[in-house]
């Protein structure tokens, strides 16, 4: 599905705030609820969402203000909508929201939230209070929503090959590059990271390293995802994408600046989707939702370092 591109840029007029619909397999039926909550404070039924705190990206700040709010961890899909509406003050208010589903956890009354319901889409359509929440849970239901999300990540900062002395596969991050391996690890645990993949290289490696850390994983070499074997055989390049994103569990490749385009060109172009703007600055990160090995929606997130820019389908 697409819906054109779009590009989200920090305005500081606005105020920033990230949410969800979160969404679950019924326990006991084959059907999917979705949660909404009760703000005693307002005494209105709601999607959870949140201010992003200081330094924070909506697609951090919308996994933790689900998190907080509702009890359950999420695993953040794709993102679905912006919607903006008037403060008191003069300013806006900026919602981005993205499509959650919910791993595990239970939910305790807390000062934001006095009661969480799970409904089936057509009860919580008609259950929440504003418009603007309908909208969103519209646009949840225009894609397939039990789809695999598959992250490629260009690596972080590593300096210049021409300054590295050595062979050019060891070269490492440097102190830029270390810095936004560890912000992007915020962002691998939003979209629940089940696997590390990584092209042969130091830079890439390091790239995922903290996440691998985290999970206490090992890193999956990808010898087919080098930019050097990519330009000698970019048919076995695409075949192992295609393998990865059929594989269970949400995964994320490490890869470099002469493949990552030409990998997602491909895809958009074999699935029918058109991709939205992107710079494919290092440590930029796609966020790819497919279904059967077909592009479904593809966002682009920023280096988490650069602001909160964003660009979707």
């Amino acid at each position: 599905m697409a819906s054109g591109s779009r590009k989200k840029k920090k305005d500081k007029s606005s105020v920033l705030a990230a949410g969800a619909v979160l969404w679950r397999h019924n326990p006991t039926h084959n059907r999917i609820e979705i949660a909404v909550i009760h703000r005693p404070r307002y005494d209105d039924w709601s999607l959870p969402k949140g201010k992003l705190d200081p330094g924070e990206t909506p697609a951090v700040a919308a996994a933790r203000e689900i998190a907080e709010e509702t009890g359950f961890v999420p695993r953040l899909g794709r993102h679905l909508i912006r919607v903006s509406y008037p403060l008191k003050d003069a300013k806006r208010k900026e919602v981005d929201y993205w499509s959650a589903e919910a791993l595990h956890g239970a939910f305790a009354p807390n000062e934001e939230c006095d009661q969480l319901l799970w409904l089936d889409i057509d009860k919580a359509f008609k259950k929440v209070s504003y418009n603007l929440d309908r909208r969103v849970i519209k646009t949840f239901t225009k894609a397939a929503i039990d789809v695999t999300t598959l992250l490629i990540v260009r690596h972080a900062s590593a300096g210049s090959r021409e300054d590295f002395i050595g062979d050019d596969t060891q070269r490492p991050l440097d102190a830029t590059g270390r810095a936004q391996a560890e912000a992007l690890l915020l962002h691998f645990l939003a979209f629940g990271v089940t696997d590390v993949h990584s092209a042969d290289r130091v830079r890439c490696t390091q790239t995922v390293s903290p996440i691998a850390d985290e999970l206490r994983t090992d890193i999956i070499i990808e010898p087919t995802l080098t930019e050097e074997a990519y330009r000698e055989d970019p048919k076995a390049a695409q075949q192992r994408l295609l393998e990865l994103a059929k594989e269970p569990g949400t995964r994320v490749l490490c890869s470099q600046g002469g493949v990552i385009p030409h990998l997602t060109e491909w895809l958009a172009q074999r699935s029918g989707i058109p991709l939205p703007p992107a710079e494919n600055e290092k440590a930029s990160l796609w966020v790819l939702t497919l279904l059967d090995g077909y592009l479904i929606t593809a966002d682009y997130l920023a280096s988490p370092m650069s602001g909160t820019a964003l660009s979707t389908t």
